[in-house]
């Protein structure tokens, strides 16, 4: 149990460390990448590329074994199916992210950077996360 925590930690503060370094965690840099139309930026899509690489080789791993090192079986979505809950969802976290120029991962890491928009974006996130669970809760639970 202990190395399973640690393993999650330690995956965590790399995944924070990367989103720092590529400046993931700054909105102006995230805005400049989607204005397509304007000022566009770049090198964020570098950033998109260079994750390709360690998440094509998890595949890779993945299929050559029957489990995690620190679980009993992998947990990864069986259906390919397309519902309006996904599309829903796929829609919100774009338009939040293209309004406000984080998302989840990137604003829990800026939160080190002590900004009053991380903390309000991040504050915002965990009452929508409360609020849903709180008015779909089994529901929600019984679909995963």
């Amino acid at each position: 149990m202990f190395a399973r925590t640690l393993a999650a930690i330690l995956s965590g503060l790399l995944f924070g460390a990367g989103l720092v370094v590529s400046d993931m965690i700054n909105p102006a840099r995230v805005l400049a990448f989607l204005d397509v139309a304007g000022n566009w930026d770049p090198s964020l899509a570098f950033v998109m590329g260079g994750a390709l690489i360690p998440s094509s080789l998890a595949y890779v791993i993945r299929r050559r074994q029957r489990a995690p090192i620190f679980d009993d079986q992998f947990h990864v979505p069986e259906h390919g199916r397309v519902d309006g809950a996904l599309v829903g969802g796929a829609a919100l976290f774009g338009l939040g992210w293209g309004l406000v120029g984080l998302c989840p991962g990137p604003a829990i890491a800026a939160l080190t950077t002590g900004r009053w928009e991380a903390v309000l974006f991040v504050a915002a996130m965990l009452t929508g996360m409360v609020l849903y669970r709180l008015t779909f809760g089994r529901a929600a639970a019984a679909i995963r």
